[in-house]
């Protein structure tokens, strides 16, 4: 066991341990860096490396270097894909025929910005098996899950090496299968969440709850289980409501998007602040499963035409969200934004650890 493991007979890390039981959200694909990790650690919270489209290689890369950085625990977030999900799913759209016609649909704006879509997008699990093979191997003090729920027998090899697992819910249904299974703690995720909702099955219809009504719905369900809750908790008020309401610490992804440390991209910072923007909404438009976003243009046009295809159009759409992202058109790229991101206007540009302290002790003075 090298030093950087987790010790399986110490106790797995729960909320309750926490300095501030304050989760730094696993926000994929670049804007949660080592840098954003190390400061809501250092200040007293944990924060989740997303894995979800990085390989095994990528995955342990990624681990060091938040290693070199701090020596806070920290976890990393696993997308938990099923292809026979996925197929069915597919198959219910209308099968590779609905790719391709939603390909068609988007073409022009592909051919304005001068990028060929992806073709043929097939699916893939992202590298799942073997970057749970390397969390085993040299554990994390969490490993957390979204998109599904993991098996008992990977839960338990993951406890067998120290770490507390945890799975993403947004529902009591699957809060009590995640329970069921042998998670440490839930993290409950309700329809005011930023980014990809976590709803276990591709084409599923997210519902319209709220982060309080949830939270109540689980806390009665599962008395005992400790969660945290997660989505449009962006003020100090959103803290205490939830705490109030029975969760055991709070998740933050959209108020820290425009913090230093963050590496939410120039244009995807401008976008929170600028008036336009009057509207978040989930959508399937870029992924083919249901993440929220500022409506912009190419969400305004394509959202009730995109099919239930996941990971199918994530990959078709990658290399046009790039192109978008490069060339500056704020219209096309997905601008993920929770329900309270315009509260979160009030911690724009301040460091991520003043912004985990304040909103977390604001709110424990008043609960």
């Amino acid at each position: 066991m090298n030093e950087h493991q987790t010790q399986s007979d110490q106790p797995r890390l729960l909320p309750a341990h926490l300095r501030r039981a304050v989760i730094g959200a696993p926000m994929a694909g670049g804007p949660t860096t080592p840098e954003l990790i190390a400061a809501v650690g250092e200040a007293g919270g944990l924060a989740m490396i997303g894995s979800g489209y990085l390989d095994a290689a990528g995955t342990r890369a990624e681990i060091a270097r938040v290693r070199e950085l701090t020596d806070a625990l920290f976890g990393v977030n696993v997308f938990l894909l099923d292809r026979a999900d996925s197929d069915a799913a597919l198959a219910a759209a209308g099968g590779p025929d609905a790719v391709a016609r939603y390909a068609a649909a988007i073409g022009p704006v592909a051919q304005r910005l001068r990028v060929d879509l992806s073709r043929d997008p097939q699916f893939t699990d992202f590298d799942q098996d073997a970057t749970l093979a390397a969390l085993v191997a040299d554990p994390v003090a969490v490993v957390s899950f979204t998109f599904g729920i993991p098996g008992a027998d990977v839960v338990r090899a993951l406890q067998e090496v120290g770490s507390a697992v945890v799975v993403t819910v947004a529902s009591v249904a699957d809060a009590r299968r995640a329970v069921e299974v042998g998670a440490d703690w839930l993290s409950v995720q309700s329809a005011e969440a930023g980014g990809h909702r976590s709803t276990t099955t591709v084409g599923e219809e997210p519902d319209n709850i709220t982060t309080v009504a949830l939270v109540r719905a689980v806390r009665e369900a599962l008395p005992q289980v400790p969660f945290v809750a997660a989505g449009g908790i962006a003020t100090p008020d959103d803290v205490a409501a939830a705490l109030v309401a029975g969760a055991d610490g709070v998740q933050l992804g959209t108020v820290l998007l425009r913090t230093p440390e963050a590496g939410t991209s120039a244009l995807h910072r401008a976008a929170l602040a600028d008036p336009r923007f009057t509207e978040s909404r989930p959508t399937r438009c870029y992924t083919g499963r249901y993440a929220r976003a500022l409506v912009n243009e190419f969400v305004a046009e394509f959202d009730a035409v995109a099919p239930a295809a996941y990971p199918h159009l994530h990959l078709l759409t990658g290399p046009m969200r790039k192109a978008a992202a490069q060339a500056g058109d704020v219209e096309v790229p997905p601008l993920w934004a929770g329900s309270q991101w315009r509260a979160a206007d009030a911690y724009a540009d301040r460091p991520a650890a003043e912004v985990v302290a304040e909103l977390w002790d604001s709110a424990t003075t008043t609960t």
